[in-house]
């Protein structure tokens, strides 16, 4: 079936409208962190001077910097702890029969009906048992344990060749020697792919810091955002805008240089599911 060039003209006009949508917010945010509180209040698109002052206010009205090397390690240690796990659980699942193993692993997919405010209340009052209060473990632990994670690795653990099993097997690997040697380096786009979900989503992430940091040590950059525009009662929102910009560039860089094997894990459920 031969596409017309209306259609072919239709399709990419509906690209591009769809990549301005996309785009608009942070080409918004970098321009309003240039202009004066007038000119935003004012609904102006386009700064008339460009003020690069106020990513010096930002980085000075809240130690922001300090703020962005907490979220990058918790980030980092959440990303990190997520594969190891869901990669050993989805392994068990998949490759060491066991009775009860379909029971188990439906019993872990049905929690991701459970809504993370209903599980909020007992895991704060674990941390605080733990004494966990304001450190980096008790912003991270407790993310490890990810039931998307160990679905998406054990659907493509199954799609993995079960004749490499047997005779990696039959020449006397042992398991873990075969999950080192064969699984993670044939899972790696989808290794990936989980990373990328797990960094993402904890540097973004608000509640769970907020409930459990009561000083600026440890707090994330999300905290720190919200401590800008709380400062003062006439918010400065170029500075706050400044602040998003600076925020952004960190999880921008990361998405654009795993993009590729974001890509390619996707593409590799997609062929294999």
């Amino acid at each position: 079936m031969r596409i017309s060039l209306y259609q072919k003209g239709l399709f990419y006009f509906l690209l591009i409208a769809a990549s301005v949508l996309m785009f608009f917010p942070i080409v918004y945010a970098v321009l309003a962190s240039l202009m004066t509180s007038e000119e935003i209040m004012t609904g102006k698109l386009f700064p008339a001077s460009f003020r690069f002052d106020n990513f010096t206010l930002a980085l000075k009205s809240v130690p922001l910097m300090k703020f962005m090397l907490n979220s990058l390690i918790i980030s980092l240690t959440v990303m990190l702890g997520q594969i190891i796990v869901c990669c050993l659980a989805a392994y068990a699942i998949v490759f060491i029969p066991f009775k009860g193993r379909n029971f188990i692993f439906f019993l872990l997919i049905s929690t991701m009906m459970i809504p993370w405010e209903a599980t909020m209340i007992p895991n704060y009052l674990t941390i605080v048992g733990l004494n966990w209060v304001n450190t980096y473990q008790g912003l991270s632990l407790p993310f490890f344990a990810l039931a998307f994670g160990v679905f998406l690795l054990r659907q493509h653990f199954l799609t993995l060749p079960h004749e490499l099993h047997e005779s990696a097997q039959l020449e006397g690997c042992g398991r873990l020697r075969y999950l080192v040697s064969f699984v993670i380096p044939l899972s790696m786009p989808m290794l990936s792919a989980l990373g990328v979900y797990g960094f993402l989503t904890t540097w973004n992430m608000y509640l769970w810091p907020l409930l459990t940091t009561t000083n600026n040590n440890v707090r994330t950059v999300q905290i720190g955002l919200k401590m800008m525009q709380a400062q003062e009662t006439n918010t400065n929102w170029p500075v706050v805008m400044a602040g998003v910009v600076i925020v952004l560039v960190p999880t921008l860089l990361f998405l654009f240089l795993s993009l590729k094997q974001l890509r390619r894990g996707l593409m590799s459920g997609a062929l294999k599911g």
